[in-house]
């Protein structure tokens, strides 16, 4: 069993999941647009080029996303909020290093740090508007914020 977060978007899909991959490692495996898709679905041919279905594979993990056409997603230009994508590592150089890249024309919300619960930790938004945490998993024998 996999649980996978999809993550949506509006025009960018392609853009932030070759993105996600650079920066994560990973692989675009499936990338399909609109205008692939049946001649009689109901999508406006202005976004034929948007990706209906789009699959990111990262070692085990996977990440969906797809563009959402207003008419399927009224709130898709309110900003994203309840949930955060979390990367965790147990190497706090590369917790940093992803943190980095992913705040690239982002905004940072808690800069990446030691923590009471971890020897590295931040958050942030993407330039793409998804909300991230990048955690370091500490060591048994380590104390972090001591």
């Amino acid at each position: 069993m996999k649980i996978v977060t999809s993550l949506s978007f509006q025009g960018q899909c392609r853009e932030a999941l070759e993105f996600y991959a650079r920066v994560l490692g990973g692989k675009v495996t499936a990338a399909f647009p609109f205008g692939d898709g049946p001649p009689d679905m109901a999508v406006d041919a202005k976004y034929n080029d948007w990706l209906m279905h789009g699959w990111l594979e990262v070692g085990d993990q996977a990440i969906m996303g797809s563009d959402m056409p207003p008419e399927f997603a009224p709130n898709i230009d309110k900003p994203k909020n309840g949930f955060d994508v979390s990367y965790h590592t147990e190497d706090v150089a590369k917790a940093r290093q992803v943190f980095d890249a992913l705040s690239e024309g982002g905004k940072v919300g808690m800069p990446f740090a030691e923590t009471f619960w971890s020897p590295g930790f931040g958050s942030l938004t993407d330039k793409f508007g998804i909300p991230w945490m990048v955690n370091t998993n500490p060591a048994a024998d380590c104390k972090p914020g001591g």
